[in-house]
């Protein structure tokens, strides 16, 4: 089966079940390994489809986790290409569409094993502690805007023992002032910049609310896929280190 990709969540995912191979076109964002023979059409928000449309997909597997998406999967649908297109706001929704494009590729027991060791791995780092953290997820510095309620970010957290320092705001992110990062009384804030080249800390730790601040790569905590266990250890060794009252 041929296969393009328009988000790296679902390049993560393809990959995780073997068949990065398989893909023949991808947005030039995803960098999963085995995907050297695809044809790289653009960002994730400014997809060529005619590019898409010219590698010749069986099925195209496109996102509405990145906003604004909905316009590439509009101009995708026009091309008469198959699409699938996910949207998880939360981690029994992530592992929904892992096993989604699992049984869409014929690889549904990879998929459910692939699903329930995340699953797992995710549990095995729960930790109680005192009180639950209140923790802010940093999409971007200026303006700040960060992880809200409709996020896979609030099942994560919850997950480790933690909260989602956002988590009483509707919506997927929001942007906020200073006054409202502190009112958020956040006990742990996490650096996960979305399409920065660089994470810096300090420009976090500059703003003066004397909370520790902790580094996670876009990769694993801004896609909504296997890969989201990484940045869920690096929380949780940062959780560990707090000093709670």
């Amino acid at each position: 089966m041929r296969l393009a990709a328009l988000t790296s969540s679902n390049s993560d995912i393809l990959a995780a079940l073997g068949v990065a191979g398989q893909v023949v076109a991808v947005d030039s964002h995803s960098d999963a390994p085995g995907l050297e023979g695809a044809v790289r059409v653009g960002p994730d928000l400014n997809i060529d489809v005619a590019a898409v449309q010219a590698a010749r997909p069986d099925l195209v597997l496109a996102s509405l986790s990145v906003p604004g998406m909905e316009r590439v999967v509009e101009g995708v649908r026009a091309a008469g290409l198959r699409t699938l297109v996910l949207d998880p706001i939360s981690i029994p929704g992530t592992l929904r569409d892992i096993r989604e494009i699992g049984a869409a590729v014929g690889l549904p027991e990879r998929a459910e094993a692939l699903a329930g060791s995340l699953e797992a791995e995710l549990h095995s780092l729960a930790r109680a502690y005192p009180r639950p953290p209140r923790v802010l997820v940093e999409w971007w510095p200026r303006p700040i805007i960060a992880a809200t309620r409709d996020s896979w970010v609030t099942d994560l957290l919850e997950t480790l023992g933690a909260v989602n320092a956002l988590g009483e705001r509707p919506g997927r992110s929001t942007p906020l002032t200073l006054e409202e990062v502190r009112a958020a009384h956040p006990d742990l804030i996490v650096c996960s910049w979305c399409g920065a080249r660089k994470l810096r800390p300090e420009v976090i730790e500059a703003r003066g609310l004397g909370v520790p601040v902790v580094c996670v790569p876009e990769s694993g905590l801004g896609r909504p896929g296997p890969r989201l266990i990484e940045g869920a250890r690096q929380i949780a060794a940062a959780l560990a280190g707090l000093r709670l009252s």
